[in-house]
C-alpha cells in the first residue's frame, strides 16, 4: 500500500511511501482478534507490580503462649493470639508477593502488531510524516505539529494520538577482557603464556575502542535529543499524545491511540521488523 508524506506543517510533500501489504495490508478475522487479546493481556499484566503482601500466622509478631486451657472452657479450642480468627492474627492464604507476567510467543506478538497496524491502515489512520526533530523541548512545538496534522475531519489536538519514531539505537560499550587464570600444574605454562600474550592485545584494543566509546558519547546523546528526546520531552504534558520508539512499540499503544503517526524512518524500521 502507498501514503502520502506530509511535512510537520501538514502540507503534502508530492511523494508516496510504499509500505508492504504483509505489515499494513493484512486481511483479518477472528483470528488476530484472539492474537491481539493475547498480546494486550501480556502488556497489561507486565504493568502489575505484584508486592502485595500480608502476613500469615507465622510472620506476625507476639506470644505463642497458649491463652487458654483446653477444656472447660465451654468455648473453642484456643492456641496463641496469631491465630487467623483473632483480631490482629495473621491472614489465612493472603497475598503473597508475584510475577504477574506471561509468556508470549515471538511470532504470536509481531502477528498481533502486523494486525493491529493493517486495522489502523484500514481505518485511514495512519499519517507518515517525513523525518524531523527539534532544537528545544517545546509544547508548543508539538502543539503546532498536532493542529497541522488532520485525520478525516479532526485535528489531532482533538483526538489520542501515537507518533512513533526511529530512535537512535544506543552505542554498546566495549567488554574489558578477563585475565586467565594461572595454571596449577607445569605442563600448561607454555599455553599460559600465550594466553597472557592474547590478553594484552585483547587490553590493549579494549583501552582503544573504551577511549572512542567515551569520545563518542556527547555527540551521540546530542543526536538522541535532537531527533527523539525533545520530542519526547514536547509531548510530555499533553494527556492525549504520545510518543513511542518503533523498535519497542507494543500492540496497547497502537490499540490505544486513535491516529497513528509513522515518521518515514520508522515506518521503514515496523516493515523491515515485521515484515
Amino acid at each position: 500500500m502507498k501514503l502520502n508524506v506530509f511535512n510537520i506543517n501538514g502540507e503534502n510533500l508530492g511523494r508516496d511511501i510504499e509500505l508492504p501489504d504483509t505489515v499494513f495490508g493484512m486481511e483479518l478475522n477472528e483470528k488476530h482478534d484472539h492474537v491481539v487479546y493475547l498480546a494486550v493481556k501480556q502488556y497489561l499484566a507486565a504493568q502489575r507490580q505484584g508486592t502485595h503482601k500480608a502476613k500469615g500466622r507465622a510472620e506476625i509478631q507476639g506470644s505463642t503462649r497458649k491463652i487458654k486451657k483446653q477444656k472447660g472452657t465451654g468455648t473453642a479450642r484456643a492456641g496463641s493470639l496469631k491465630n487467623p480468627l483473632f483480631r490482629s492474627g495473621g491472614r489465612v492464604f493472603g497475598p503473597q508477593p508475584r510475577n504477574y507476567g506471561i509468556r508470549l510467543n515471538k511470532k504470536v506478538k509481531q502477528l498481533a502488531r502486523r494486525a493491529v497496524l493493517s486495522s489502523k491502515a484500514q481505518e485511514g489512520a495512519i499519517i507518515v510524516v517525513e523525518d524531523f526533530s527539534f532544537d528545544n523541548p517545546k509544547t508548543k512545538n508539538y502543539l503546532n505539529l498536532l493542529s497541522s496534522l488532520k485525520v478525516g475531519d479532526k485535528q489531532l489536538a482533538d483526538t489520542k494520538s501515537l507518533l512513533v519514531l526511529d530512535a537512535p539505537e544506543a552505542l554498546v560499550a566495549p567488554v574489558k577482557p578477563s585475565l586467565p587464570r594461572k595454571p596449577r600444574g607445569a605442563k600448561n605454562r607454555a599455553n599460559f603464556a600465550n594466553d597472557m600474550k592474547k590478553y594484552s592485545e585483547a587490553l590493549a584494543q579494549y583501552k582503544a575502542d573504551k577511549k572512542a566509546y567515551d569520545g563518542s558519547l556527547d555527540a551521540h546523546t546530542d543526536k538522541v535529543d535532537a531527533s527523539y528526546g525533545n520530542i519526547v520531552l514536547s509531548s510530555r504534558n499533553l494527556s492525549n499524545a504520545k510518543v513511542a520508539d518503533a523498535r519497542l512499540l507494543n500492540v496497547y499503544e497502537i490499540m490505544n491511540a486513535n491516529c497513528l503517526v509513522l515518521s518515514e524512518s520508522a515506518a521503514n524500521r515496523l516493515a523491515a521488523m515485521l515484515a
